[in-house]
């Protein structure tokens, strides 16, 4: 298998993780204020792929690598305090059209950031992707205020996130640029939830069935293994086609939501899911001067 297929194949594996962890968040977040709640899971996260560390990455710690994995700690935070704040002001289907469109920003960042020059069909497949988060989340758009701004903020944060970690992820050990990523997220968690979350709790919001599980899922799977393997694994493919990937988090969200939920897609939800998958198919596609080549190639062979 080839690396940049594996590499596709890894990062949806990543999407599916976060959408399907999705319901078992929102059922967290109600016992624990939502910085507090992130705090926690980045931290264990941490603290999970400490354990993995080789002795012989120790002298491979340089400056260079913590301000590389702090820069992009940084990013991630503000993604989802951005969204977190901003899901107060406005309601979670414009949020989830909103986050969505760091598909769409993230070709144009790469050629601003990265230098990179995207075919045209990613950034066609990159529309349809939008249509397709539209269709799915039906965001009522009229009225724009504070919560949009911020969710706005958030998905500009997102973007950053993947167009940077392409830029390291080959520089540095993938699994030592995580660990920084993952503590720099943690602490400016708790920062912000002393700052801005002062609601008291008791020994059994702590303690309660809902809010363990789904620490240790999300701390586990969805921060540790699923920023692990977008660390490892960026190098091999581009920042547009990672986002495009990413594209398919709610559709998994969507999916679990029904099997666990019995929540059920109308039509328009089901033509977005329909158009997502066109648009990942279409940014696999060959460019014309690629078949062109080929084709040529194979009558000199001949």
């Amino acid at each position: 298998m080839q690396k940049s297929t594996l590499a596709d194949l890894s990062l949806l594996f990543v999407a599916f993780i976060w959408g399907s962890t999705f319901v078992i968040v929102q059922n967290a977040i109600q016992f624990l204020p939502p910085h507090l709640f992130n705090g926690i899971r980045f931290l264990l996260a941490a603290c999970v792929l400490t354990l993995f560390i080789k002795k012989t990455f120790t002298k491979a710690w340089s400056k260079e690598l913590i301000k590389a994995g702090m820069f992009l700690g940084i990013f991630l935070f503000l993604g989802y305090a951005f969204q977190t704040i901003g899901l107060l002001y406005t309601t979670s289907s414009k949020t989830g059209f909103i986050t969505g469109l760091s598909v769409m920003i993230v070709p144009f960042l790469s050629i601003w950031i990265l230098k990179e020059k995207p075919r045209r069909i990613v950034f066609f497949s990159a529309l349809i992707g939008i249509i397709g988060l539209f269709l799915l989340t039906l965001g009522d758009l009229a009225g724009i205020n504070i919560g949009d701004l911020l969710v706005l903020f958030c998905a500009i944060a997102f973007a950053l996130h993947i167009v940077f970690t392409g830029k390291f992820s080959n520089k540095y050990e993938p699994l030592q640029l995580t660990i920084v990523q993952l503590i720099t997220v943690s602490l400016l968690s708790f920062v912000s939830s002393l700052l801005f979350e002062k609601a008291s709790l008791s020994f059994y919001d702590f303690f309660n069935k809902e809010v363990i599980s789904a620490l240790l899922i999300t701390s586990i799977f969805a921060t540790a293994l699923a920023f692990l393997i977008q660390t490892k694994f960026q190098q091999f493919t581009t920042a547009a086609r990672v986002a495009l990937i990413f594209a398919m988090e709610p559709v998994f969200a969507a999916l679990t939501a029904f099997i666990v939920l019995n929540e059920r897609l109308n039509g328009a939800a089901l033509i977005g899911c329909l158009l997502i998958f066109i648009a990942m198919i279409l940014t696999e596609m060959p460019s014309v001067q690629k078949i062109k080549r080929a084709n040529t190639e194979q009558k000199h062979e001949m």
